[in-house]
């Protein structure tokens, strides 16, 4: 009986031991498989949504999370996240995204042709998500109020109606594109000038609303990898108040081409907003100087500035500010630009060449806006640039820029590459010889400012000089001792070393 109980015991415990192995394997496996299925169906329904978007004339963007309360515009339920149209605003959840693709069109570039000439178009009216204070045309009081979807918007106007007053008169009412219809190309204008190129002609005056005269339509030229990296949110912003064939990005378009578009419109009425920093700015007007070339002088447009970058100190030259962070509506911008009045800048040649007798090589060309400089300040310009050339993914903030910026200031005070510049470099200002003090950098300015806001002429301006001016024909040339003497300049401790004003400098 002993030996039958002993070999029962033995039985049991084995049997405990493999149900004890089967279920720790369970709860392991398991969730490792739920896990992958999940991860399955995530990435299969990935792929779905983006063969929807690409597919779509819709301009779909997934979120997260909605900045706003938000309503699906076809179940009308309320959703945290799912996607939004950039250029309609249509806001829908991720199951009934292709729903709302086949039911809904998104803004019309273009009017599809019927053969006729096209002088005006019908509200577009978009159900639900009307934005916050905004006032219904027909009563006056404030719509989108109710915890539901309710309410129209006008995607080109931006008037918006309330439900009970949606009458079948407003459907179809003429479209006046609204507060900024100065700045809109309405799509019927495409449309008529597409014809008249189809028929070999240019008389473009005839066409509504060329022949307005206080018409001055706007393109938006935006970088998104510029200094806090706004610019993907501001191209939406953008799309949402003005024809989306009027916004570009430049990550995926150049300027130049991009440009093309003022050869439909009015000649000298064209205004383009560049949102970006001043590399951005230089790269525009490069492209307008090919403009130039290409005999497209009487297509030039004006150019107003959305600083975006790090530094921002042509922007600021120029009046539009340090840097703009969100603070103020792309509404007002927007108005900033339709009342912004002309004013000139200097843009100079800066030609290198190299030395010797023998040099057959072409000698370089660059255009300089801002300033230019040879010793610290330049050394560590390129080493930013280099930086973010390699890892573009880090320099996503002006604050994180500045302090690269930072460290390699720091850097060149320790090691001092730049160091007896004086005795390596040769000065001359309108053909004058200028006997160099010991320093370890020179600076050419076109502009009042320098280094991300520091008025470098005037230093301290505990001192007589004139001002600097963007508009007079003159370079200010100043030398400074190193980075830290760059450093105490910025924060007005000390003045740079004023070397003279000229209309031509030459360093050899």
């Amino acid at each position: 009986m002993e030996g039958t109980e002993s070999r029962s015991d033995a039985s049991s415990s084995v049997v405990a031991d493999w149900s004890l192995v089967f279920w720790t394997l369970c709860s392991v496996i398991l969730p490792v498989l739920i896990t992958l299925w999940c991860s399955f169906q995530r990435s299969r329904r990935q792929v779905l949504i983006r063969d929807i978007f690409r597919k779509s004339k819709h301009d779909w963007h997934y979120t997260d999370l909605f900045g706003q309360p938000s309503y699906c515009c076809v179940c009308a339920q309320h959703i945290l996240q799912g996607a939004f149209c950039n250029c309609c605003g249509l806001r829908v959840s991720e199951g009934c995204l292709k729903k709302a693709d086949q039911l809904f069109l998104c803004k019309e570039i273009m009017m599809r042709s019927d053969g006729g000439a096209h002088v005006s178009m019908p509200h577009h009216w978009i159900r639900g998500n009307v934005p916050l204070c905004s006032c219904c045309m027909i009563c006056k009081q404030q719509c989108g109020t109710q915890p539901k979807l309710c309410d129209y918007r006008c995607v080109w106007c931006q008037y918006t109606v309330h439900d009970e007053c949606m009458m079948d008169c407003l459907k179809t009412e003429e479209c006046t594109f609204g507060e900024f219809r100065d700045l809109i190309i309405p799509p019927y204008y495409l449309s008529t000038i597409n014809q008249i190129r189809k028929d070999k002609r240019t008389n473009y005056e005839k066409v509504v609303p060329y022949c307005r005269k206080h018409w001055m339509p706007v393109i938006i030229l935006a970088n998104t990898r510029s200094g806090n990296n706004m610019g993907e949110t501001l191209l939406g912003e953008f799309k949402i108040l003005l024809n989306p064939v009027q916004v570009f990005d430049l990550s995926k378009i150049a300027p130049a081409k991009a440009l093309q578009l003022c050869t439909l419109l009015p000649c000298n009425a064209v205004r383009v907003l560049v949102c970006g920093g001043d590399g951005t700015v230089g790269w525009v007007l490069d492209a307008i100087d090919e403009m130039k070339i290409k005999g497209q002088e009487r297509y030039i447009p004006q150019v107003a500035i959305l600083p975006l970058g790090t530094g921002n100190d042509l922007s600021n030259t120029l009046g539009w500010g340090a840097g703009y962070a969100g603070e103020v509506p792309v509404e007002q911008i927007l108005r900033n630009v339709m009342e912004a009045d002309g004013i000139k800048l200097d843009r100079w040649k800066v030609q290198v060449t190299n030395k010797g007798y023998y040099n057959l090589r072409k000698p370089k060309v660059f255009t300089m806006n801002n300033y230019f400089s040879i010793g610290p300040d330049a050394l560590m310009a390129l080493n930013f640039h280099a930086h973010r050339e390699k890892t573009p993914s880090l320099f996503s903030s002006r604050i994180i820029n500045k302090a690269v910026y930072f460290f390699y200031g720091t850097k060149d005070c320790l090691v001092q590459e730049c160091k007896d510049l004086n005795k390596k470099v040769e000065l001359e200002l309108d053909g004058e010889r200028i006997e160099l003090p010991n320093l370890e950098g020179i600076i050419v300015l076109n502009i009042g400012y320098w280094g991300g806001g520091c008025r470098l002429w005037e230093g301290m301006g505990d001192e007589p000089y004139p001002l600097a001016r963007h508009d007079d024909g003159l370079l200010e040339v100043v030398g400074v001792h190193g980075s830290f003497h760059c450093a105490q300049i910025q924060v007005k401790l000390a003045n740079p070393v004023r070397l003279g004003q000229a209309h031509t400098v030459r360093a050899m």
